[in-house]
């Protein structure tokens, strides 16, 4: 069947930009400055250094967008430049961890702000129940119309926009004193943390994940040889001055030390700060769009990744996901099986919540580090189609995939930093899981070879 292009540029920077901003830079700004020990200078440098990592590993892989001709984003990546054993590998890790245990976590976020919003009773089963809801919704809604989450994707991403965008540029004329803290919270004043403020490059890992999301649609985007390497740049540089205009005019607006003792209130304070007594929940509903956004795009990008390992042969029951529905130009069983997997993932994430499993981790933490380490496969292949002339730019095949790489080992060291104990637990289990789809590459292939 021929590939329907659905889908321009404009929405292929906005899944980058949509997905990248959305819950994690509101939550995570504070964790980011706490790690620095209150330096706004070292949080400047690791909001550059996690965008580089960023930038130079979208570069890179543009490289392998513009020259592949296949279906699936990064899996057929590896299947087209690697092998498809290693494609087989990768498809698992995404399919069974890294997309259903991100969108279970941004689901239940979504249900963690919509409490605060409507002053509804906090409760995990409340989060749950809310984020569930928010979840089928958005895989119902993608499924049965690409053009109603291509809108959404569109118009939330321009809308999220306006509060970081907005605090930024108040923040440069802000004159007004820091707010008293609120009761009950204790100063925190600066400290000098030394190497520790490696460990503020994990939250900032998770605040500009999801861009690669984006490469699942490439062959669905019209002109995607010159559009997809396009939108894989612009869209990571856009990301970085938005997240650093918000960081900048957050601490403006509230200050350092109100940051470092309040944590996530600073958001609220912001919020009453600009618009008064209804402040924070004007703001709450700018945040609460933002991440129905990435519930949104990470949803639009996840039900086609079932059909295609189906296609591949890469998975169980590959006859029965592969089948279209031809006037959706998508897969019911794909969709079905990407949604079934995130609500087994969101129910991993209530228990490991309810009995804290994870000692203040959760779920999502397993997948975005070890993801930027499969990444590296990919970026050596571009240095090697460099040496072999394929790629005649010096820097887009030589500097960008080094720079990639040295990247994408900081953001691992950052993890390990920010989670000493569990971050070996999560890389091992997702190991297990690539090892796990290689083996069962190599078992299909046999029985391939039998059958002929």
């Amino acid at each position: 069947m021929k590939e329907r292009e659905h889908y321009g540029l404009g929405t292929a920077i906005s899944m980058i930009v949509g997905i990248s901003i959305g819950s994690g830079i509101f939550f995570k700004a504070d964790e980011i400055l706490i790690a620095t020990g209150g330096s706004v200078w070292l949080g400047v440098l690791v909001f550059v250094i996690g965008a580089l990592c960023v930038i130079f590993g979208s570069i890179t892989l543009s490289q392998l967008a513009s020259r592949s001709s296949m279906r699936g984003g990064v899996v057929s990546y590896y299947e087209e430049f690697v092998s498809p054993k290693a494609a087989n590998a990768f498809g698992w890790f995404q399919l069974f961890v890294y997309f259903p245990t991100i969108t279970a976590v941004v689901s239940w976020v979504s249900g963690i702000y919509t409490i605060s919003l409507f002053g509804l009773p906090s409760s995990l089963e409340l989060q749950t129940a809310l984020g569930f809801m928010y979840m089928t919704f958005f895989f119902t809604m993608n499924y049965f119309s690409y053009k109603s989450g291509g809108r959404f994707q569109n118009i939330t991403t321009i809308i999220k926009m306006i509060p970081l965008i907005g605090i930024g540029l108040l923040g440069l004329f802000w004159t007004q004193s820091a707010p008293a803290l609120p009761e009950g919270v204790m100063l925190v004043e600066r400290s000098n943390v030394g190497w520790g403020w490696l460990g503020a490059l994990a939250p900032v890992a998770f605040s500009f994940d999801g861009w690669i999301v984006s490469t699942t649609i490439t062959q669905e985007v019209r002109e995607h040889k010159r559009t997809m390497p396009f939108a894989l740049t612009l869209g990571p540089l856009i990301v970085l001055a938005v997240y650093l205009a918000f960081f900048l005019g957050l601490i403006a607006i509230v200050g350092v030390e109100f940051i470092l003792s309040a944590g996530d209130q600073a958001i609220g304070q912001v919020g009453q700060s600009i618009f008064g007594l209804y402040g924070e929940r004007i703001l709450l509903s700018f945040v609460l769009i933002a991440i129905l956004g990435v519930v949104n795009g990470i949803s639009l990008g996840y039900i086609r990744l079932p059909h295609t390992l189906a296609s591949k042969n890469m998975m169980p029951m590959s006859n029965k996901i592969v089948q279209l529905d031809e006037k959706k130009g998508l897969s019911p069983y794909s969709a079905l099986t990407a949604y079934l997997l995130t609500v087994f993932w969101l129910m991993m994430h209530y228990v490991t919540q309810r009995w804290d499993i994870l000692a203040g981790g959760d779920i999502s933490e397993i997948a975005i580090v070890f993801s930027y380490v499969l990444y590296i496969v990919l970026y050596v292949k571009v240095l090697q189609l460099k040496k072999e002339k394929v790629i005649k730019s010096w820097f887009l095949g030589i500097a960008a995939p080094i720079l990639g790489t040295i990247g994408s080992l900081v953001i691992l060291l950052g993890g390990w930093f920010s989670n000493p104990v569990y971050m070996p637990i999560f890389i091992g289990f997702s190991a297990v899981v690539c090892v796990l789809g290689y083996l069962y590459s190599i078992q299909t292939t046999k029985a391939t070879l039998k059958e002929g």
